[in-house]
């Protein structure tokens, strides 16, 4: 967490941006909290916070002049790799990561790549331009395949789960279950647009409950794994219909023990790891959401924090109660 003098840009393809709201993410825990994967991958110093949006006060690029209001990808491609070549530029052989490998948002000000900034025209969407990032994961993760007309389960309502119960909706989903055992969060799920919200159900008996609906007796067409639980991530496939699919976003601490004979390849599964957002595919597909008002991004909106007040905002992300769903740092304006 910073505010200081504006950084000097490190080449003629960058711009400096003023921050103007940054949102917490779950990954960002780990590095708060230097756990999980964070030690490995992070090295100090490091400004980190990588859900960003900002105001353009220095740029060398003609069509980002100063004054053009942005919302930041957080995924900084090569090129020039294989992936990217493929246009795959989200899963680039050489990213660097927004506050993971460079300096992130969490801050006054931010030098971004001019390739890696989205233009906002509205000023209302401005508000919120730093939940663009996130929301992307969820339209990626729901519409890789269509899902109009499906039986959609999402497991996990924090932020991410809740923008995917939304997406399925808009998307034309005909039934959706999530499963939160917050129940902050899951009255938020229920305010998304989820038909039924499972919560407080032990895990040995969530199959058959899941399975116990009148529509979801052959079990779901389309599961949302939102959460990254060791548990939930089993229960996922056993829940899934033959011939499903599983998309898998969350991040699990350790390994998963699956049984891959019974649970994929004899239900003819098919499974995408979900890596962030396809650019800038999956971002037209969200604003064109967001502009035609199918999806809200206010009401996931439940903590607003001011930059030196982090602690209360992390520790109020981190709560085992989980009273809150996405949290913004309003920084500048």
């Amino acid at each position: 967490m910073q505010n200081c003098a504006a950084p000097e840009l490190r080449s003629k393809q960058d711009i400096l941006l003023k921050v103007h709201r940054a949102s917490i993410c779950g990954s960002d825990l780990a590095i708060y909290g230097w756990s999980s994967w964070a030690p490995r991958k992070v090295h100090p110093p490091l400004i980190f916070g990588h859900e960003v949006c900002g105001e353009i006060v220095e740029s060398k690029t003609p069509s980002l002049p100063v004054g053009t209001r942005v919302a930041c990808e957080s995924h900084v491609w090569c090129g020039h790799c294989a992936a990217c070549k493929a246009r795959d530029f989200h899963l680039c052989h050489n990213m660097k990561l927004l506050g993971v490998d460079i300096n992130g948002g969490f801050a006054e000000f931010l030098v971004m790549p001019a390739k890696g900034v989205r233009k906002l025209e509205s000023k209302k969407l401005f508000d919120f331009g730093s939940l663009l990032e996130p929301l992307g994961n969820a339209v990626y993760a729901t519409g890789v395949e269509s899902v109009a007309g499906k039986k959609v389960l999402v497991l996990g309502c924090g932020p991410q789960g809740l923008f995917a119960i939304q997406v399925a909706k808009a998307m034309g989903a005909r039934f959706i279950v999530a499963v939160e055992q917050s129940g902050f969060r899951a009255k938020l799920a229920k305010a998304m647009g989820a038909h039924h919200v499972v919560s407080a159900i032990a895990i040995g008996q969530l199959k058959e409950h899941l399975l116990s609906y009148r529509e979801t007796s052959e079990g779901f067409d389309v599961v949302l794994e939102m959460s990254g639980s060791r548990d939930l991530i089993p229960v996922a496939l056993q829940v899934l219909r033959n011939g499903g699919r599983l998309s898998l976003f969350g991040l699990p601490s350790r390994s998963v023990n699956l049984d891959i004979a019974h649970d994929v390849i004899f239900k003819g599964a098919r499974i995408y790891g979900i890596l962030g957002r396809r650019i800038w595919k999956t971002w037209d597909t969200m604003l064109e959401l967001v502009d035609s008002g199918k999806i809200r991004l206010g009401p996931i909106v439940t903590h607003r924090f001011k930059l030196q007040d982090y602690e209360k905002a992390f520790d109020l992300m981190q709560s085992k109660e989980k009273n809150c769903g996405k949290i913004l740092f309003e920084i500048g304006g």
